[in-house]
């Protein structure tokens, strides 16, 4: 696997993020940037940058802000000020920005996982993005899903986050063994989405998001069996995008002859000769 460049950039907020690049040994003068999904942490998406990397893409991944190599520790974590929206508009939009400035002729394709295509909503550099594949992102209104997964959703919003969060100073994801942990800002404010069912737009008018500004290809991508991104969720925000040209595909399983892939088997170096290669063919022909 190739090892990529560390480094931090300071964001526009006085944020520590940390940046991983992989540099290709000949450039096809496209870069790629890789915005993850809650909780998981940039070392996860490594393989999947590799592959691209090794196809001549200059790829970036990155934790937001509170989390892996863009945190300290918990201390920190505690005093971390940063919501939600700030991970789309200061997080994200600063590695864009980073990318385009390393190298301005490239053609810049974000390839977001779950929430990373959710906060797509605040990015105003969104402009300057050439294509988008959101990989099983959505709203995580909990009626977007039915039985055991909406109630697993509901305890999610109405008991874990407003529970846990204001006694430990933080969401403690990693205690009850989901995801890494998450500053209370950033919790609280994506528990008021996902109890409303116009999710982010509960809290900001359409107008002032930046969705509308996106009129390029854009591949969205769900799995049957997906247990945190509903086909009915991953609608609900690819429609968000109202002026893009929408590449909609509900990926099942079987038709790769495995039983299941969930979130986030699409990651998987399993699927380098099928998904993978099916996102650098679109990437090809889109971007």
């Amino acid at each position: 696997m190739t090892k990529p460049i560390g480094l931090d950039i300071t964001t526009p907020l006085g944020h520590r993020v940390g940046v991983s690049v992989f540099k290709p040994n000949t450039t096809n003068n496209k870069s790629i940037v890789i915005s993850s999904a809650t909780g998981v942490l940039q070392h996860f998406y490594y393989k999947f940058a590799t592959y691209f990397s090794e196809l001549g893409y200059t790829v970036y991944t990155f934790d937001y802000s509170g989390i892996g190599k863009s945190n300290l520790n918990i201390s920190d974590l505690k005093q971390n000020t940063i919501d939600l929206k700030s991970w789309g508009d200061n997080d994200q939009a600063s590695i864009i920005s980073y990318a385009k400035s390393q190298n301005p002729t490239h053609k810049i394709i974000v390839i977001t996982h779950s929430i990373g295509g959710q906060i797509l909503a605040f990015n105003k550099r969104i402009a300057q993005v050439d294509a988008i594949i959101t990989i099983a992102s959505q709203s995580g209104y909990w009626k977007h899903w039915n039985g055991f997964e909406r109630f697993r959703m509901f305890t999610f919003w109405y008991v874990l986050i407003p529970t846990l969060t204001p006694f430990f100073g933080y969401f403690p994801a990693k205690k009850i063994k989901l995801f890494e942990n998450l500053p209370k800002h950033m919790a609280y404010q994506w528990r008021h989405w996902g109890t409303h069912k116009d999710y982010m737009l509960s809290e900001f008018n359409f107008e002032d998001l930046q969705f509308k500004n996106f009129n390029k290809n854009l591949l969205a991508l769900s799995f049957t069996k997906d247990k945190f991104a509903s086909k009915a969720s991953v609608d609900w925000l690819a429609k968000q995008f109202t002026k893009a040209k929408i590449d909609r595909q509900h990926i099942i399983p079987e038709d790769f002859g495995i039983a299941n892939i969930g979130h986030f088997g699409f990651f998987r170096s399993t699927f380098k000769d099928s998904l993978w290669k099916m996102t650098h063919d679109w990437i090809d022909k889109h971007a």
